[in-house]
């Protein structure tokens, strides 16, 4: 999956604030993620020790499955 919170229509929004890239990072950029990684990072959240991905891409983006 591939990150890029400059593409993201929540970014700058309380959800931004609320996304396991912020919590992580503390700055947005552009990175991938394997299958294996979103999944540690969703029972991470599952669990209440990181944020959920809040990543949301616009309907018409070639990359819309993600999120």
């Amino acid at each position: 999956m591939h990150i890029d919170c400059h593409i993201c229509v929540a970014r700058d929004t309380e959800a931004c604030e609320d996304c396991v890239v912020t919590f992580l990072l503390n700055t947005p950029r552009p990175f991938d993620l394997e299958d294996e990684e979103i999944e540690a990072l969703e029972i991470l959240a599952e669990e209440g020790l990181v944020p959920r991905l809040r990543l949301r891409l616009a309907p018409s983006d070639p990359l819309s499955e993600t999120g």
